[in-house]
Order: C-alpha cells, then sequence, then structure tokens
C-alpha cells in the first residue's frame, strides 16, 4: 500500500508515495539519493543512519518514513552552507576523527544534537553522546577530540 508523505529534508519540501513499510533510511537512499546515511545494521546498534529529526538525533533505521511526515529532517548532506563544512565537518577533518568515515555521518549529526543541548561538552559528556555510534577503526579519542574541537568553534 503506497502511502503519501511529505518531509522536509535539508530545508527542501519533498512530496512522495511510499510503501508503508518503507524505513526513513531508504528513502533518504533511495528515493531522495542522499547516501550519506549509512545503513550499517539495520538493527539500530550502529548508529550509522543518524539523522536529525526536528533537531534531535535518530536512528533512522527505526523509524518508518510516514512517521517523518510533516517532520524536518537533517542529514550529513545538509551539514554544510554554501560549500563550507560545517564546524563539526571541519573538526573531524582538523582532529583526524574519522578513518574509514562509514561512521562519520553518524557521528557528526549525534554530535550536532548534543552541542545543540550541551555546547561545552566534557569528555564524558561527549563519550556518552556517542555511545550508540560504533567506530570499528579508531579508539574514539580522536573523535571526541573534533567534537571538543567544534565545540569551541561554535561558542567562538
Amino acid at each position: 500500500m503506497k502511502v503519501p508523505i511529505t518531509i522536509t529534508v535539508n530545508g527542501k519540501k519533498h512530496q512522495a508515495e511510499v510503501e508503508a513499510r518503507t524505513l526513513l533510511v531508504h528513502f533518504l537512499r533511495e528515493h531522495l539519493r542522499l547516501t550519506g546515511t549509512h545503513v550499517g545494521c539495520d538493527t539500530s546498534g550502529c548508529g550509522a543512519c543518524t539523522v536529525l529529526l526536528n533537531g534531535k538525533a535518530l536512528k533512522s533505521c527505526t523509524m518508518l518514513a510516514v512517521q517523518a511526515d510533516g517532520h524536518e529532517v537533517t542529514t550529513i548532506e545538509g551539514m554544510a552552507t554554501n560549500g563550507t563544512l560545517h564546524p563539526i565537518q571541519e573538526g573531524f577533518h582538523q582532529k583526524h576523527g574519522l578513518q574509514c568515515g562509514f561512521c562519520t555521518p553518524g557521528m557528526v549529526m549525534t554530535a550536532a544534537d548534543l552541542l545543540s543541548k550541551n555546547p561545552n561538552p566534557d569528555d564524558h559528556q561527549i563519550r556518552e553522546a556517542l555511545e550508540g555510534n560504533f567506530c570499528r577503526c579508531t579508539g574514539y579519542h580522536n573523535i571526541v577530540e573534533s567534537v571538543k574541537y567544534a565545540a569551541n568553534a561554535m561558542s567562538e
């Protein structure tokens, strides 16, 4: 059964008809071709699919696209402005917070949620916020440093 939806993604309104069982992550990747949101586990364990829904971090593999109808979604593609990296993205670049990059979009989106609530988190708070996002390449130290870099840049 197809259901009509309207979702604002990265500031642009999208109207579509989707199967009622379509996950938000698949809508973003397959219908809108926004492939920065990754599918890592399909069980909500890895965090690679994290997006912002009305400004709050959400694992998009846990939500149906129809549930996002009428809401605003921000993906990693919506973080940069006019070709300029968001301070969180810049932090990951400057502090070497990524290796293979697969987990990075989810980490960035989770960090955006954290910094919107707590503009000056300590290491423990950053690690606690990111605990639902898995990185198989790093020891998280540089990811924490990346978020601290962003917090500092955003407070200036």
